[in-house]
């Protein structure tokens, strides 16, 4: 398979490099509506997550736009992904534009340890490459693709510019080793957990399973939260916004304090989508912790 794999990234690769933009667009296009229509099993993941989110609140029409610009955010950040392999800063750089980086940026001249958090949300690989480029060396916890081919293809291109990627398999070990290094570490939070792994949130008010990785390493460490997310509305240019840096409580009651973390990422996560539905990953099983028998 990683044969079929890897001849597969190649033609792909070939036809965005080669091409002229407007037929390259005219493919992608294409490639959104196949993929939409044949894959079933992650349209209705992704209508179940849609009606457990907005309930009523946005209509079937609306839900049906969100998921299809979802499909659409997947095809053009893996042409971007291709553009990206071999870049120098400069090419990384002249398509982001960056929303109150003196958010992060203080962080970093106070001398303070920082864990950025985000989300599977826009061109969320570009995002750790802008802010390597722009600002720090960073820390990125990923998970593995199962092809060992297109792993490290993947590894590679991240690994641009001083991004270190960590298994997320043993990832701990890792992040503690780069905030005790003062290397800022990225997390993206999003992502459903087993109950031995994750808190109990409320997320767009039904019941969640979050990750304490980042709050727990930001009260051990002293380190500052800063949330970062990536959006676009042409898939040429994107914007990373920063928000502000906010501590883990670090008090006799550290269950609480690390819960009261989890919470209020959860929060801010849940408002950056909002905004701008159409860019988050609803193709995963976000609820499936708590409401597993939606997605069957």
């Amino acid at each position: 398979m990683d044969s079929i794999y890897l001849g597969l990234f190649k033609v792909f690769r070939f036809f965005i490099r080669s091409f002229p933009s407007f037929i390259v667009e005219s493919f992608l296009n294409l490639l959104v509506v196949i993929v939409y229509k044949i894959d079933k099993k992650h349209r209705h993941v992704a209508k179940v997550n849609l009606d457990l989110a907005f309930e009523n609140k946005k209509s079937e029409e609306e839900k049906a736009l969100i998921i299809k610009a979802c499909y659409k955010n997947i095809v053009y950040s893996l042409a971007d992904f291709v553009r990206n392999q071999g870049a120098n800063k400069d090419e990384i750089l002249e398509k982001v534009t960056f929303k109150n980086e003196h958010y992060f940026q203080e962080v970093l001249d106070a001398g303070r340890k920082v864990i950025l958090i985000t989300a599977h949300y826009g061109n969320w690989e570009l995002l750790s490459l802008s802010v390597a480029a722009r600002f720090t060396p960073l820390s990125v916890v990923g998970r593995d693709l199962d092809s060992s081919v297109m792993n490290d293809i993947l590894t590679a291109n991240r690994e641009q510019f001083d991004v270190e990627l960590l298994s997320k398999t043993g990832a701990m070990k890792g992040m503690m080793k780069a905030l005790k290094s003062n290397r800022a570490v990225g997390i993206l939070v999003d992502q459903n957990t087993t109950d031995d792994e994750g808190l109990l949130i409320d997320f767009f008010d039904k019941k969640a399973r979050h990750t304490p990785s980042a709050a727990f390493l930001s009260r051990k460490f002293d380190a500052l939260l800063v949330p970062a997310f990536i959006r676009t509305n042409d898939h040429k240019e994107y914007e990373v916004e920063f928000y502000e840096p906010f501590p883990t409580t670090n008090s006799e009651n550290k269950d609480q304090d690390i819960l009261e973390s989890v919470n209020k990422q959860a929060h801010i996560t849940q408002k950056a989508i909002e905004e701008k539905p159409d860019e988050w990953f609803w193709l995963h099983q976000r609820w499936k912790n708590q409401y597993e028998e939606l997605y069957k």
